[in-house]
């Protein structure tokens, strides 16, 4: 199938029924159409062979490509990406195959972007995307440790730094939700993550989305106490949605 075609299966229909109903020529209806003569002939041929049927979308991939890269080469690039984790130069140095093919094979099995891969083990970890906003929206916390007035030991040395737990400055606790379709984000400083903490700060964000058109229906949390919480669970039923945590030892689930 064309990416960008001329004309949809309605308008081969049209074009169809204006020739062979109407009346009208071929290079007439073609021209009111805006494609050429030939597109009308064309369109024409395969409903007269094959009917209604024959106006629908093909898939433009070739019957056979002699040309092509046999599945041991393919199998031979995707162990070298896997193993030594090169692009498609240093693979066709390896192998003598064209880098347009080693890179034409590494797209075609998804695995073209060294970022989507694990390092240690070279499986392809590509997150999941889902299809509408709010279907699924990420909430985490991340805890950073505050700088006290004056600058910390990056600027005063750590010679100079007060003892361990002096400071009194404590940590900041940064509460962000990402939707995971469009990748609207919301997020807050706050000065826990206590229960009453986290589901306050869920119901301010239920609040933000909806006030941007986007209804939440799932919440995906880690197993943290303040996310297990009933105050919690109230919360994400206060905006509308069904909680989901990810699996235990597993941070990669959510982002």
């Amino acid at each position: 199938m064309h990416g960008r075609p001329r004309l949809s299966v309605y308008g081969r229909g049209l074009l169809v029924r204006r020739v062979l109903e109407e009346g009208w020529r071929p290079a007439q209806a073609a021209e009111a159409l805006g494609v050429s003569r030939a597109t009308a002939y064309k369109w024409l041929r395969r409903f007269t062979a094959e009917g209604w049927g024959g106006l629908s979308d093909r898939s433009c991939r070739p019957r056979r490509c002699p040309t092509a890269v046999s599945a041991a080469v393919e199998a031979q690039l995707l162990a070298l990406r896997r193993a030594d984790k090169l692009g498609p130069h240093r693979l066709a140095d390896r192998t003598g195959v064209p880098r347009s093919t080693c890179y034409a094979v590494l797209r075609r099995h998804g695995v073209h972007r060294l970022d989507w891969m694990d390092r240690p083990t070279g499986a392809v970890v590509r997150r999941y995307e889902r299809a509408r906003p709010g279907e699924l929206l990420h909430v985490d916390v991340k805890k950073l440790g505050r700088i006290p007035d004056g600058g910390g030991h990056r600027v005063l040395g750590r010679a100079n730094r007060p003892r361990w737990g002096k400071t009194g400055v404590g940590y900041a606790f940064v509460h962000a939700c990402v939707d995971d379709h469009s990748r609207m984000a919301y997020a807050e400083v706050l000065d826990d993550e206590k229960a009453a903490t986290c589901a306050a700060f869920l119901r301010r964000a239920g609040a933000f989305f909806a006030a941007h058109g986007v209804q939440v229906e799932r919440v995906l949390t880690d197993n943290g106490p303040g996310y297990r919480s009933h105050l919690f669970r109230r919360a994400v039923a206060d905006v509308g949605a069904v909680p989901r945590r990810t699996r235990p030892y597993r941070p990669q689930t959510n982002g």
